[in-house]
């Protein structure tokens, strides 16, 4: 069941751009690159991704600031920056695009901020959520979070609940090591003291002897994060056959864990697992309920649209108004200034990007998993941290 959700989703959102495609051979069609995973285990985040662009696009008539728009994607298979770099200049070059977005994972982000750099082409990221990653080109601005900025408000609102110890696991790559410390240093600054810490690899990692080690040193509370798919349910399983919770411990982690669009497929394991992140499928907003109500008459109710979909749709709308601001010069230093300081509201909520760092802006919510009056699991907010910028970024 869960493929045919991701075929039938894969399949619509490559329909309604490939609509957008043909209407787009009109001269002076706006050209973006999108690069991102399309294929392999995380192949759900390129196709979120396309649901997102096509829903917008769709909505204003498959124009951008009144240019037809033509979407080039590429494949990187999943974390790939050498590939990630040599498609960027193939797009640039032989493509001829004038935009770059994407850019599912932060090694691939910061392989192409040098290209986007060196040919001052403007590049919107929609995942990568390395803290650094707006510092290494001027031409880069960021829609989606850092996993800093999710991390610090959870280490927080755990000190608010009286909790002074945990134990951290993370997945051993950029996002993990920001996760790491971002969560270290907020927590023990209020008082708590970090007792464990262990980094797992990323590709199929065995959880038993983590979570036993864990087990073992009894900590209060357990932070952890992992990117969104494959990594969370495996972990949350291994949590509950051990008998964690009866132990005593106490699980938080940031909201890849419980990412809407794989959370009916983890399963009860999640019911009551508290998480802080910037999206929820079930935000009450007047807007995101706009927002969900079009993308499930697009592609069904048996798919959700999750943090991917969310930025894409958002990435698209800050170029359009961009464009707007520019008059429809897309050229690199024209588009990145109009970009600063632009602010409006997001099916998420309130956004802006910051005029200083060209990155995000935004409230932080506190969630927990739950079930909804038709059985389904879904984020539930009922805590949130206004106006939260990058904290490493606010260190400086």
């Amino acid at each position: 069941m869960k493929m045919t959700k991701r075929t039938l989703l894969a399949s619509a959102a490559a329909a309604a751009l490939a609509c957008i495609a043909t209407a787009a051979q009109a001269q002076d069609a706006l050209k973006i690159g999108l690069i991102a995973t399309y294929s392999g285990p995380y192949a759900d985040y390129g196709r979120q991704f396309d649901a997102g662009v096509a829903l917008y696009l769709k909505e204003h008539g498959g124009k951008i600031a009144g240019r037809s728009v033509e979407i080039v994607k590429k494949d990187t298979g999943g974390p790939a920056p050498d590939a990630s770099k040599r498609m960027a200049q193939e797009l640039i070059v032989r493509d001829k695009v004038q935009i770059l977005t994407g850019l599912d994972f932060s090694p691939n982000a910061y392989a192409v901020g040098a290209v986007a750099t060196q040919a001052k082409v403007p590049t919107i990221v929609m995942n990568a959520a390395s803290s650094a990653i707006t510092t290494s080109s001027p031409y880069i601005a960021r829609l989606s979070f850092t996993v800093q900025q999710v991390t610090d408000p959870m280490a927080r609102w755990m000190l608010r609940q009286g909790i002074k110890e945990a134990y951290t696991v993370v997945a051993d790559y950029a996002s993990g090591q920001d996760a790491e410390s971002a969560f270290k240093k907020a927590f023990t600054e209020g008082g708590g003291k970090v007792v464990g810490e262990v980094r797992t690899p990323m590709n199929n990692p065995d959880f038993s002897a983590y979570v036993q080690r864990i087990k073992d040193s009894k900590p209060q509370a357990v932070f952890f994060f992992f990117p969104s798919g494959v990594m969370p349910p495996a972990f949350l399983k291994v949590w509950k056959e051990r008998g964690m919770e009866e132990a005593g411990i106490k699980l938080f982690a940031t909201g890849e864990a419980t990412d809407d669009s794989f959370l009916e497929a983890t399963g009860d394991v999640a019911l009551g697992l508290v998480t802080s992140h910037h999206y929820s499928y079930a935000h009450p907003s007047a807007k995101n309920q706009k927002f969900v109500k079009d993308f499930e008459a697009q592609y069904g109710k048996s798919i959700r649209p999750n943090y991917f979909a969310v930025t894409a749709y958002d990435a698209m709308a800050a170029i359009d108004q961009a464009l707007a601001r520019t008059q429809g010069d897309a050229s690199g230093d024209k588009l990145m200034a109009a970009l600063k300081g632009m602010a409006f509201e997001s099916p998420r909520g309130p956004i802006e990007i910051d005029a200083a760092t060209r990155d995000i802006v935004q409230t932080v919510y506190i969630r927990k998993v739950e079930k909804n009056r038709d059985g389904q699991l879904v984020n539930v907010e009922f805590d949130k941290f206004g106006r939260v910028k990058d904290p490493a970024k606010e260190a400086r």
